[in-house]
């Protein structure tokens, strides 16, 4: 299969570095406005093009990492190519933007997915088989400032991520309510999904990386840890007592056996798994818009 990379940043290395590892990928096409960027990708063994028209013409499939503002006009120039296309989040700058993107890839036989790579965290799988009734979730994914990301909010940057976790992976139900404070950089979400309380921050303003889940749940307790890809299980207290007027208690505390793993390997592998067989990408546009939709309630409510 011919893979091609629009888009050779930070993330779009990345995609061209994972792809040039796949069995399945013969060859690795890349395009970038800037020439350094791309010609760069050669010690990955991939082809640079003159333009995104050659590019288009010349794979199956592409991964699109360009700023988000032009993840509209890319992913369309794919889709009417006939190529399958992965966006990287968020799926487009706007709601109405996303909405447009759907139109254009409706009743498409090609595969059409986004980059929403925490889905693809070990520890994401694992919490969702352990949790039976969360009371309580709080998630928190805070970074150093970047001068990376210029078109998003820290809501679509950072924690859209856990948007898609929340609503599409630990909680089924439609109906949730939303309370939110804070600004482009930093930003803290309360959901109330029917009783169970979800709590959610994210900043590029803090002096130390957290990539972190709290759960509570009817008999125990759960810490994650998105970067380390570790899971504890704290059960109930089996004896509680007061020893030299000082209170104690005894827990069962449980590290989770997680499988580890780097998501964007899994994450691309899967995509091209989908493209040959023709499969369904786990994560849809139509998640993706409504992840969009829900950071959007996010910041009116700010």
């Amino acid at each position: 299969m011919r893979l091609g990379v629009v888009g050779t940043g930070s993330m779009g290395k990345n995609h061209v570095r994972v792809y040039s590892e796949l069995k399945a990928v013969e060859d690795t096409y890349v395009f970038d406005m800037d020439k350094g960027n791309a010609n760069r990708m050669r010690e990955y063994g991939a082809k640079v093009c003159g333009s995104i028209g050659d590019l288009m013409n010349g794979v199956d499939a592409v991964s699109i990492c360009v700023p988000t503002r032009y993840h509209l006009d890319v992913a369309k120039k794919a889709v009417e190519k006939g190529v399958h296309c992965l966006i990287e989040k968020p799926i487009t700058l706007s709601v109405g933007e996303g909405e447009e993107l759907l139109k254009v890839v409706k009743d498409k036989d090609l595969t059409v997915g986004v980059g929403h790579i925490e889905r693809f965290n070990p520890i994401v799988d694992e919490i969702k088989k352990i949790i039976t009734n969360p009371y309580y979730i709080e998630i928190r994914r805070h970074n150093p400032g970047s001068a990376r990301i210029t078109d998003s909010t820290i809501v679509e940057d950072l924690m859209i991520h856990d948007i898609d976790i929340v609503s599409n992976v630990l909680f089924e139900e439609d109906e949730y309510r939303i309370y939110s404070a804070g600004n482009d950089d930093l930003c803290k979400v309360v959901l109330d999904f029917g009783g169970s309380v979800v709590a959610m921050s994210a900043s590029r303003l803090a002096s130390k990386k957290i990539r972190s889940i709290y759960v509570e749940d009817k008999d125990f307790t759960i810490e994650g840890d998105f970067m380390a890809q570790e899971i504890y299980v704290y059960r109930m207290p089996e004896k509680y007592s007061v020893e030299n007027e000082r209170y104690t208690q005894e827990n069962i505390i449980e590290k989770v056996l997680v499988n580890k793993v780097e998501p964007l390997k899994v994450e691309l592998k899967e995509f091209v798994d989908c493209v040959i067989k023709g499969k369904e990408f786990p994560v849809t546009p139509e998640q993706a818009l409504e992840n969009l939709r829900i950071c959007e309630a996010i910041k009116k409510c700010m």
